[in-house]
């Protein structure tokens, strides 16, 4: 009997060992994957509807700038964050002829303003009620970032928490 316990202690200790070195040698996905999407080369779905902050948002208006386009909710753990950096980014881009858009996905209005106003948000972002703009873009879940050409074309699909070196970069590759 005493044997049985002992076996079973340390079958139990070696399972928890081996988990713990597994989950501490495992890295975190910090950077966003490009990734191929039905939409790239493409005209940008549209994308129209009321803003969170008030007024009414159409990225038809952006025509002539670079368009990011990110799909964000309040109970994501990766959209908090690449939150700062989205809206580090963009600041510095208000001026350079790049927009940057966050579309709200399956998320209350209250969270989704609370979400915000913490992450300090420095754009716009788009109620989708429904899931609306989400299936246009097909989009399953977030973060998801399309970078929309200045011809309103979809040029990148990235997927996961996107850094802001790692958005740069990509504007950088669409602007040639």
């Amino acid at each position: 009997m005493k044997r049985s316990v002992m076996a079973s202690s340390l079958g139990v200790i070696a399972v928890i060992v081996a988990l713990s070195l597994f989950l501490a040698t495992r890295h975190p996905i910090t950077n966003a994957t490009e990734t191929a999407s039905p939409l790239l080369g493409k005209q940008a779905p549209v994308l129209y509807g009321d803003e969170l902050g008030g007024g009414t948002l159409n990225i038809r208006n952006d025509r002539g700038d670079i368009v990011v386009v990110n799909f964000w909710a309040s109970w994501c753990g990766p959209c908090k964050s690449e939150a700062p950096a989205l809206s580090t980014f963009a600041w510095q881009e208000r001026h350079r002829g790049v927009d940057v858009v966050g579309v709200i996905f399956n998320d209350t209005i209250a969270a989704a303003r609370a979400f915000a106003t913490y992450y300090g948000s420095l754009y716009p972002s788009v109620i989708d009620p429904g899931g609306v703009i989400a299936n246009r873009f097909g989009v399953t879940s977030p973060p998801t970032t399309f970078v929309v050409n200045a011809k309103g074309i979809v040029a990148a699909t990235l997927i996961g928490p996107i850094s802001a070196a790692q958005l740069e970069a990509v504007v950088a590759r669409v602007r040639t």
